[in-house]
């Protein structure tokens, strides 16, 4: 029988019993309703170069498109996806930092940093045209009508792809937390995937709510790559996702990492709650 500090009437003792149950309750209901981890395998590796510091990844028509960062080394490149030949490549200059990059059409988008410019490039990485960004330039998708972008916060924006001009916004939020330092971003499947900056998961959110529906855990990937001379732990984090359009895999990496890893996810449970 509980007792209470024995100073207590029982029915005050039961009160609080009610009570002290009701929050245990309350809380295990919040628990059950935390974002699942879904489950996935890796269906094969590839080679990545190892200096590249992915900031932006995207798959169109067999090419791999792949944009980089730090200062005095940004690039953007396509290359073939069968052979990993280099088709096109360009650099940014030596003041700017690459970021996110997609592909709209025949469009080849790619954020800067601190910058506040996006630059525009055919598919062939000619120049066609830039335009300002009121955030940081951090991930950026195509969801087929609206641009998203990520600025480090737990927020995404929507902008138009023709006119570049934000039109709404949503906040991330797990359990009604805000989830932050949003990073890298992909559209699959309804749904935005997103690297969260400095950690080993991805965030699967729902684009017009901000929810996050379920998360990839992907620490076990770092066991399976070798490091070489000046492997930073802290800077060569998970980064770069890209969907595979004829298979529905993601194909992931990150910053200076010598491989890229192609998952095949178990998102059935995504499909089943899709609207």
């Amino acid at each position: 029988m509980l007792r209470i500090m024995g100073v207590c009437s029982s029915r005050e003792a039961s009160v609080r019993i009610v009570l002290v149950l009701l929050w245990c309750m309350g809380l295990a209901g919040q628990t059950a309703l935390a974002a699942p981890t879904l489950n996935y395998r890796v269906v094969r590796t590839e080679a990545h170069d190892a200096t590249a510091f992915t900031q932006g990844l995207a798959i169109a028509d067999d090419q791999l498109i792949e944009g980089t960062g730090l200062y005095g080394q940004s690039h953007l490149t396509v290359r073939d996806r069968a052979s990993g030949k280099l088709l096109y490549s360009t650099s940014l200059t030596t003041g700017e930092f690459g970021e996110g990059v997609t592909v709209v059409g025949d469009r080849i988008i790619q954020l800067t940093w601190m910058n506040a410019v996006a630059y525009v490039y055919d598919r062939s990485l000619k120049p066609i045209g830039s335009f300002p960004l009121s955030t940081e330039g951090w991930g950026l998708a195509y969801d087929g009508r609206r641009l998203i972008l990520s600025d480090g916060s737990s927020r995404l924006h929507f902008l138009d792809p023709l006119t570049y001009t934000e039109n709404s916004h949503v906040d991330v939020t797990d359990q009604g937390r805000p989830i932050d330092q949003l990073n890298e971003l992909e559209f699959v499947d309804g749904l935005i995937y997103a690297n969260v900056w400095q950690s080993d998961r991805i965030a699967i959110i729902d684009p017009e709510s901000g929810v996050i529906r379920a998360w990839l855990d992907l620490t076990a990937l770092k066991s399976k790559l070798s490091h070489g001379s000046g492997w930073s732990e802290q800077d060569f984090v998970l980064n770069g996702i890209a969907v595979i359009p004829k298979t529905g895999h993601l194909l992931v990496t990150g910053k200076c990492w010598p491989l890229m890893f192609e998952l095949a996810v178990d998102s059935r449970s995504l499909r089943r709650h899709k609207r």
